[in-house]
């Protein structure tokens, strides 16, 4: 993506003002009019506010160099030649909303740089190319590249701050619309007589999804330029850590998972999971769109997927590619944004079978990027989906080592 450069500022904010008009008038009469007006107007202010962004550059890190040999014409002699051409990848830390690397400021430099984001841990990453392996060029290229990348990042701070300056301004003047308008709907129906429903009579809270093990934090500083319902960011971290743990801690216990199958393997996980988290329903084998995935969760509320997971043995790089095809052709609706392979492998040679997964992945035809190394044997991925070029879907490929 080119940095600061993909949306304009106006429909960039356009989206993100008719979201939070979305999330009141979306919202059941009810609940308005008996919610505690001060505490779910902080609830959407901690929503819809920008977290400003700051790069952390001492954090700094470079990847050795993916090598290619391109072919290069020399204008001075009139020749073409083939050479090695180096390609850096150096990536930085970030703290922020990560959506507003996408927005371009009011005021605006023209400059700009083609950047990557990682959502899930807070990267951003660019690549320098040299045609030598020279060290003075490599930092006046990197110099160059940064200056190019975050030139606009102040301006657009700028703008995030005005938002967040006017939000509450705005949140009032939407809540109290929503609000007089129904409490007028409530006064015309009381007076002709028609009867409003005694069970809506309750006091309602500012909606969270809470978590029972982990404290929730009370505003979450990954942000989604999203107005879907979809899990964050935060919650689906904390979901793959649970994963994670779980299943190395079962390859110290041979006795969780000896003799067991695949739906066997699941329910130790789907154990787990169902009972984390509140405002969630987890189960196994939940029919989703063309057949019934390993293990989904949704949100109570309306029903909506936050998380799709398929679990499997490991038979080859063919069968997990198929695996992967499986998941996405048959499972995933356009609305699944968040989705995870788990692998249980019982070869002897673990290293082997990683670096497999590693190579193999990008052979499949939905894969459009890798976004990094969650663990030692957990990785993430972008793809897309299969009716849907354009739509990309968070991936993680996890696995476990159950040789006994």
């Amino acid at each position: 993506m080119k940095s600061f450069n993909e949306i304009d500022h106006i429909p960039f904010m356009d989206h993100r003002a008719k979201a939070l008009a979305n999330e009141i008038n979306n919202t059941q009469k009810d609940y308005i009019i008996r919610v505690d007006e001060n505490e779910y107007k902080k609830y959407l202010f901690e929503k819809f506010k920008f977290e400003l962004l700051k790069i952390n550059y001492e954090s700094e890190h470079i990847d050795p160099p993916n090598v290619k040999q391109e072919t290069v014409h020399d204008n001075m002699w009139n020749r073409t030649y083939v050479q090695d051409v180096y390609y850096f990848t150096v990536t930085y830390s970030f703290t922020g909303s990560a959506e507003l690397f996408n927005m371009r400021s009011t005021s605006w430099h023209i400059t700009f740089a083609e950047i990557n984001i990682d959502h899930i841990n807070n990267k951003v990453s660019l690549v320098i190319k040299l045609t030598e392996l020279d060290s003075d060029k490599f930092n006046r290229n990197k110099a160059d590249i940064l200056a190019r990348a975050f030139r606009n990042l102040e301006n657009v701070n700028k703008d995030a701050l005005n938002w967040n300056n006017s939000l509450p301004a705005n949140i009032n003047y939407l809540f109290s619309r929503v609000k007089s308008k129904y409490e007028k709907e409530n006064s015309f129906y009381a007076a002709i007589n028609v009867k409003i429903n005694p069970g809506t009579q309750s006091i309602f809270t500012a909606p969270t999804i809470k978590k029972k093990i982990i404290p929730q934090p009370t505003a979450s500083k990954n942000k989604e330029f999203s107005s879907e319902p979809t899990m964050s960011n935060e919650m689906y971290n904390d979901v793959l850590k649970v994963v994670y743990d779980s299943g190395k801690n079962m390859e110290k216990k041979p006795s969780l998972y000896q003799n067991k199958d695949e739906e066997g393997l699941r329910d130790q996980f789907l154990f787990v999971l169902e009972t984390r988290y509140e405002g969630t329903t987890a189960s196994g084998e939940t029919f989703n769109r063309g057949g019934k995935t390993d293990i989904i969760l949704k949100y109570a509320k309306d029903g909506s997927n936050l998380f799709v997971a398929e679990c499997k043995f490991w038979h080859g790089a063919s069968e997990f590619l198929k695996a992967i095809s499986q998941l996405f052709d048959r499972y995933l609706t356009w609305r699944d944004s968040k989705v995870a392979l788990i692998l249980f492998v019982k070869n002897k040679e673990f290293s082997n079978i990683l670096d497999t997964i590693k190579s193999e992945i990008s052979n499949h035809p939905y894969f459009v990027s890798k976004i990094g190394d969650r663990g030692e044997t957990s990785f993430s991925y972008k793809f897309r989906l299969p009716q849907d070029e354009n739509k990309q879907v968070l991936f993680e490929v996890i696995a476990f080592h159950y040789d006994k």
